[in-house]
């Protein structure tokens, strides 16, 4: 068997050691088959995550099963199976690194995964009453189908002989057991997987009480559930990624004179250092500060971006852009702090109304191009400055030429908010 590793995930097998915390960087790796190692119940494969930690995984275990990474690094690694009887599901599943599938203890099952083991490198899985078995006969995992309380009750962590167990939920109410497994089995050594009939399903059963369950089996027999589900892996992993900020002086501050400004409020607080990308051409986005500071004269609000007007850019998950007057409620923006630590969050709410503007225009230290935004001219709203001192943020009232703010510098050619390659000239 071999393992492999993938672009944003990694490859575990699924017995011990649980999925390691924090945020791990493997190179491929190839295994000879345990038949050709001796000893092989005490080899061991040692993969160290960037942290020095090591996860210990038994040759024997079970090969090329695979798991996304969690967007956050304090999040464990989640593991993804796949449960169809599609072909073109199983495709896309291998060509993201999902390759462990389950299939039921019968003839036309057992020949489907005879077949697909012939085209591909993936590992089989067959469920057998409460059990699931790999090729070789040795039991993974639990399987449990759970339609009411009383049968979740009976479901503890203390109750199980193997390490992973599988649950398929068979009525309607999915989150609140979810949440009430995570409570039961968190700091223990299980591996707990739910059944989803959709990428959504699966996302809830990933985030339940934050840190989610351990992992999904996707049960679908559409592939673009597969594409939907790596999607949102793709928007997690994005966090783990640094955004580069670079240090601007400004050159220009104007009053200008009236516009429609939009507010964003998120589903999410920020706090101080944290706002949104803004800016009025997509090659330079300012970090504009959130209305998360206390003043005397009115209540914070870390839950508001006052951004600019409906022209401007915003930066949103996927490297992309979007103008501002384009944002509506569930549409994910790019929370990013000082130090260009990003995070995703929902939009709550738009909020556009007149008010008086000021342009902003700001330049590299050592370049000639020049980068605007227009603001609101209040005293609560602010450009997010470099981590020197205690400052966070310098108002747009009491900004001035020769200070220092922080700006993101991107390819300024877009299509639908991509970045292509082309020739622009904005100013």
């Amino acid at each position: 068997m071999a393992f492999r590793s993938f672009p944003a995930e990694i490859s575990k097998p699924t017995a011990l050691p649980p999925p390691l915390r924090g945020t791990a960087s493997l190179l491929p790796l190839k295994i000879v088959s345990s038949s050709e190692v001796s000893l092989e119940d005490r080899l061991l494969l040692f993969l160290i995550d960037v942290g020095g930690n090591a996860a210990r995984l038994p040759v024997n275990a079970c090969a090329a099963m695979t798991c996304s990474v969690a967007a956050d690094g304090n999040r464990r690694s989640k593991l993804v199976w796949v449960w169809t009887e599609s072909r073109q599901v199983m495709t896309a599943a291998v060509e993201r690194g999902w390759n462990t599938f389950l299939f039921r203890s019968e003839p036309r099952s057992n020949d489907l995964a005879n077949e697909w083991s012939s085209i591909a490198l993936i590992t089989p899985l067959f469920i057998d009453g409460k059990q699931l078995f790999d090729g070789q006969s040795r039991k993974i995992a639990s399987f449990y189908e759970v339609s009411s309380p009383q049968e979740l009750e009976l479901f503890q962590p203390n109750t199980e002989e193997v390490d992973n167990v599988v649950i398929n939920f068979q009525n309607e109410w999915q989150i609140i057991p979810a949440e009430n497994i995570v409570a039961a089995f968190q700091g223990c050594n299980r591996t707990v997987l739910a059944v989803s009939a959709t990428s959504t399903e699966a996302q809830v059963f990933l985030e339940a009480l934050e840190q989610g369950l351990d992992g999904v089996v996707l049960k679908v027999e559409d592939m673009g559930e597969v594409l939907r589900l790596k999607e949102y892996f793709d928007r997690r992993n994005e966090v783990r990624n640094m955004l580069a900020l670079t240090k601007t002086t400004i050159t220009r501050v104007e009053v200008v004179g009236m516009g429609d400004r939009v507010c964003v409020d998120l589903c999410s607080l920020m706090w101080p250092g944290e706002g949104l990308l803004v800016g009025s051409f997509a090659r330079g986005l300012f970090l504009v500060h959130s209305e998360c500071l206390e003043s005397n004269y009115i209540a914070s609000r870390p839950f508001r971006v006052n951004a600019g007007p409906v022209h401007a850019y915003v930066a949103i998950p996927g490297g992309k852009t979007c103008y501002l007057s384009e944002l509506q409620a569930g549409k994910e923006v790019i929370v990013v702090d000082q130090s260009g630590l990003q995070r995703t969050a929902i939009m709550g709410r738009v909020k556009i109304e007149s008010r008086p503007l000021i342009l902003i225009e700001a330049k590299e230290h050592s370049g000639n191009e020049t980068y605007s935004i227009f603001l609101q001219n209040a005293e609560t709203v602010g450009l997010v400055c470099p981590h020197e001192g205690n400052r966070t943020t310098i108002p747009v009232t009491s900004l001035k030429v020769g200070d220092e703010v922080m700006l993101r510098v991107q390819g300024g050619a877009r299509h639908t908010g991509i970045e292509i390659q082309e020739f622009i000239l904005e100013k």
